[in-house]
């Protein structure tokens, strides 16, 4: 089969076999919630060394099933191309199936994702399942117990935290949203990485202005010192010599200005080169 041909075939197949009432979007609260997990898992294993292909509504086919549509998925130790190609994830060609599947429920179909899938992802041998909940702000997880069997276990949360054995962190529901943790730390995705560099950008301005002022300050301090010991010695100044005095910005310059007006007699000495 040629790329173009297989390529209509897929489209015909995922067309013929999806039911769009499972698909419809829940807007951008869904979407949102979908895109932020992803990318903060994405940064996460980027930064680990560990290959993973992550997707979100991808659809998937599995030999004889209908096609489905996972707001999240991910398949461990296949590389995530930059320009990634593929109209689905078609069990068939790739030679393994999913190794976890995350749903972000809001406004959709509430018995596709906490009773349909639960008892379809766990028959295809899907290892982890979660369910976001993001409107009820749960958190669901189910773990197939090992290899062979198709029923899933409720994962059990510890401290409020979900372990996923496929992802090696813990999912917990924080401050309203969906978190994952490495250890003790939340990962964070480009929005935090955003955050802490403008941070870093607006410190080091603050900084840099700080000690603009301190040199602006240190400048008039000396400044003013030599205008008075040119005053307490009596040395004729002009406006214009004044003038010199207040626009120097060399604090070298003014130091020496500052140890000639102790000992000499005019301007002109104070002033020399």
């Amino acid at each position: 089969m040629t790329p173009d041909a297989r390529h209509k075939f897929l489209v015909e197949v995922i067309d013929a076999l999806s039911d769009p009432r499972l698909t419809m979007g829940n807007g951008q609260p869904h979407n949102l919630a979908k895109r932020r997990a992803t990318d903060r898992l994405r940064r996460h294993f980027d930064a680990i060394g560990r290959r993973i292909y992550l997707a979100e509504e991808l659809n998937v086919l599995y030999p004889g099933e209908r096609a489905f549509c996972p707001d999240i998925l991910a398949v461990l130790d296949v590389p995530q191309p930059e320009d990634d190609e593929r109209m689905a994830w078609v069990v068939a060609d790739e030679g393994r199936g999913l190794d976890l599947v995350i749903e972000v429920l809001y406004e959709g179909y509430r018995k596709k994702d906490l009773v349909d899938n639960v008892e379809r992802y766990a028959r295809l041998g899907i290892p982890e399942y979660f369910v976001y909940d993001r409107k009820k702000q749960q958190l669901h997880g189910y773990r197939l117990p090992s290899p062979e069997v198709r029923r899933y276990q409720r994962i059990v949360p510890q401290g409020g935290r979900y372990a996923s054995g496929v992802l090696g962190l813990d999912l917990a529901i924080e401050n309203g949203k969906l978190e994952f943790f490495y250890g003790m730390a939340a990962l964070f995705g480009t929005d935090d990485l955003i955050g802490r560099l403008k941070g870093m950008m607006q410190s080091l301005e603050a900084k840099a202005e700080q000690a603009e002022a301190q040199v602006e300050q240190a400048l008039t301090s000396l400044q003013n010192s030599l205008l008075a010991i040119i005053a307490a010695r009596g040395i004729a100044c002009s406006d214009d010599d004044r003038e010199r005095v207040r626009s120097c910005a060399d604090p070298e310059m003014l130091q020496r200005w500052l140890v000639r007006a102790a000992t000499v007699g005019s301007m002109a000495e104070v002033l020399a080169e």
